[in-house]
């Protein structure tokens, strides 16, 4: 960072110089050296396999199991110890992984929950509580379950 000020004490004395370009000069400075210390966070980081679970359209007359094995990652530099898991709207949390989960190494968590054959939007999360960096850490689970017209179905 002294380094950076010397240049920005260097340029301001530089009659010809923009301010506008000094000014972006010192911006990207801060953020780079912001940036910077961000991706060196110790501790255990949850990182999900997927962002969320999208079931997409689903037909009303072929309502699939819900149940899922949602996959996740230690992307930290310690173990990551989950501590607890909720599901919300009926989903019930079946099991997860109850050791520590080295840095690199994965767990899951395994939920299941009922899709009732009826028009309607799938909305759903799951909170996981640990020692993570960013806890809780929440998957989502979305969908939505529509009447497919049949006669538009070539025969």
């Amino acid at each position: 960072m002294a380094f950076f000020l010397c240049i920005f004490g260097s340029v301001l004395k530089m009659k010809k110089m923009n301010k506008n370009l000094v000014l972006v000069i010192l911006i990207m400075t801060v953020f780079s050296v912001k940036t910077y210390s961000q991706t060196s966070v110790s501790g255990a980081v949850l990182s999900f396999e997927k962002e969320y679970h999208d079931y997409g359209k689903i037909d009303i007359e072929n309502i699939p199991e819900a149940k899922l094995t949602i996959k996740f990652f230690n992307k930290g530099n310690q173990p990551l110890v989950v501590s607890n898991v909720r599901g919300c709207c009926g989903t019930r949390v079946i099991d997860w992984t109850k050791e520590p989960i080295m840095p690199g190494k994965s767990g899951t968590v395994k939920i299941e929950f009922e899709i009732l054959p009826k028009i309607q939007t799938i909305n759903r999360t799951v909170t996981v509580m640990s020692n993570s960096v960013n806890s809780p850490d929440i998957y989502k689970i979305k969908g939505e379950v529509v009447e497919i017209d049949k006669s538009i179905i070539k025969k």
